[in-house]
This record gives structure tokens, C-alpha cells and sequence, in this order.
């Protein structure tokens, strides 16, 4: 069964940069065109990223472009998203998710901008 597993979550500071990390499992990663979706509190879950199958690819919103790099290893079945130049609004819940709507998608990771 399709397991997505987020980490690299925390608090970190206006300005400040985090990594995150997806490892994927059950399914064959590398077919798959890969997202992370955010859910900010009290709201809905919103696309910030999106990778096609080699990586050579990517697709960001407004809000997080030029910021924001989601890049893949298929050797080890792992997605991740870069986030730079952080704002309060970035606070939120991040999932890596197999549509763009995030149906299909893990637990997620908490990043909390604040300072």
C-alpha cells in the first residue's frame, strides 16, 4: 500500500530556511509525478509544488516561486521541497502528496515560521 512519510518539519525564524523530506513507499516512485500541498491553520489544503517523474520539471504557485525548490531521488524513493526565504504565512502543515489536490497523501510535517 502507498505510504508517504514527511519529516524535517520545525520552527524556524522569518528569513530562515527549512528542508523537507518525503519517503515513499509501496508504489513505483519513479512513475509518479509528485506534489506537496500545505494546509496553513483554520484553512484548506493549498498546492505549493509540483515535480514531474524525471525531475526535470517543476511547477510552483505565485506564493512560492523563487523561493521554494522541490526536486526527487528516484535511486531512493525520496521528494523533497526546499522552502527559503521564509514568511509567517508559509506556517502550516506540508504533505507530500501523489495529485495536486492532495488525496493521496502522508501525515505531514509541521513548519512553524515565527519569530
Amino acid at each position: 500500500q502507498v505510504q508517504l512519510v514527511e519529516s524535517g518539519g520545525g520552527l524556524v525564524q522569518p528569513g530562515g530556511s527549512l528542508r523537507l523530506s518525503c519517503a515513499a513507499s509501496g508504489f513505483i516512485f519513479s512513475t509518479y509525478r509528485m506534489y506537496w500541498v500545505r494546509q496553513a491553520p483554520g484553512k484548506g489544503l493549498e498546492w505549493v509544488a509540483s515535480i514531474n517523474t524525471r525531475g526535470g520539471s517543476t511547477t510552483y504557485p505565485d506564493s512560492v516561486k523563487g523561493r521554494f525548490t522541490i526536486s526527487r531521488d528516484n535511486a531512493k524513493n525520496t521528494l523533497y521541497l526546499q522552502m527559503n526565504s521564509l514568511k509567517s504565512e508559509d506556517t502550516a502543515v506540508y504533505y507530500c502528496a501523489l495529485d495536486h489536490q492532495g488525496s493521496t497523501r502522508g501525515k505531514g510535517t509541521l513548519v512553524t515560521v515565527s519569530s
